[in-house]
């Protein structure tokens, strides 16, 4: 293989793909990256049997072929080259040279026969959604996938298309985020998508309105974003009936500030760290919502003026599931909705339900 291309353009792909590689794996090629060289393309993949990650870069191919390199070292000596030209080449003893003005490297590669197919699928569906809308669909849900592989279905995100309504919707069994949108298809169809794979999608989604083609099989999804693939499995199981468990009644609502209500909690969170989790108390009465946190280091009390319409009710959360749920939203207003002091409350906007965030309590001392 010889081939030469823009430093710039490999540092890029070469940071993206490293994403999806083992940092400590028992097939050593899996450690590193695998890079094709053929026409005028440069492909370069990352892999670590759980998820790909796979990009083309414009490039001059003088000789075609294809090496596994180390992704740390590879990266670590684009990324310092000095020039913007940069020329890679290998011979037939798997040794890589790369240079670029007057830097000269050269490191031993692995033959690309040792390197693992990445998944190939047969399409059984599909959907094409706005990069800025998937973006703001997966950011605002995947903070609520649960980490806990005892349950691994939970570990990802159910994604559900039907009636031309796109759904994303999380859960950990003491919050659960769910966000809609409208979208051009008439399938039906649902999938759970690993939390893993979601972060890797949404660090490379743009806030811009490219579209995004995500690709659906069996087992496997793929997302295309731009020039880029990200090929993950697909998590088999039974995903919970998440809308038998949303509230219908609204025994207590408040429209209050976003950011007043985020910036309150966050005062009470100063008495909370990861060793102490005291409840974050909440008082929803004549107009005000008294919040109030007490714990081994000391107490905190805060007044918000507002309107509150209803019954008055005292209710506790975890102050960093509250958090979560308001920093999720993508509006400047949102409305609490509570059903009394051991029932889940809800956040949506003012109007309309593209987001609901439900948050379980914590029961009370007094309770």
């Amino acid at each position: 293989m010889k081939i030469t291309c823009l430093r710039t353009d490999l540092a890029e792909a070469v940071s993206n793909v490293s994403r999806a590689v083992s940092t400590k794996a028992s097939i050593p090629a899996l450690e590193g990256i695998l890079i094709k060289a053929y026409n005028s393309q440069l492909n370069i993949s990352g892999y670590n049997l759980e998820i790909g990650i796979t990009t083309d870069i414009e490039a001059q191919t003088i000789e075609e072929g294809e090496i596994v390199v180390s992704a740390k070292l590879f990266l670590d000596i684009v990324r310092r080259l000095p020039e913007e030209v940069v020329q890679i080449e290998t011979d037939e003893r798997m040794v890589t040279y790369i240079r670029c003005g007057q830097a000269d490297y050269q490191i031993v590669g692995i033959s690309s026969l040792e390197y693992p197919d990445l998944p190939t699928f047969e399409r059984t569906d599909g959907i094409t959604v706005n990069s800025k809308i998937l973006r703001e669909m997966i950011r605002q849900t995947v903070y609520a996938v649960s980490d806990n592989m005892n349950k691994p279905i939970y570990t990802g995100s159910l994604f559900e298309i039907e009636n031309s309504l796109f759904k994303i919707i999380a859960v950990d069994g003491y919050r659960m985020a769910i966000r809609t949108e409208t979208v051009e298809c008439d399938s039906k169809n649902s999938f759970v998508v690993p939390g893993k794979t979601q972060h890797e999608v949404l660090k490379l989604l743009n806030d811009d309105e490219t579209e995004v083609e995500i690709i659906i099989g069996m087992r496997h999804i793929t997302f295309r974003i731009k020039n880029y693939s990200v090929i993950s499995r697909l998590i088999e199981g039974t995903f919970l009936d998440y809308k038998s468990t949303i509230p219908t009644e609204s025994k207590t609502e408040v429209i209050i500030k976003t950011r007043k209500i985020i910036e309150s909690v966050e005062r009470m969170s100063l008495l909370n760290n990861d060793r102490l989790q005291s409840p974050v108390r909440c008082k929803f009465a004549d107009d005000e919502i008294r919040l109030s946190c007490a714990s081994s280091v000391g107490r905190a009390n805060d007044i918000i003026t507002v309107p509150v319409s209803g019954e008055p009710v005292e209710i506790g959360f975890n102050n960093r599931y509250m958090l979560d749920a308001f920093k999720n939203t993508d509006t400047d207003e949102i409305k609490l909705v509570l059903n009394g002091p051991i029932a889940p409350m809800l956040v949506k906007p003012i109007e309309g339900d593209s987001f609901v965030s439900i948050v379980v309590p914590m029961r009370l001392a007094n309770d």
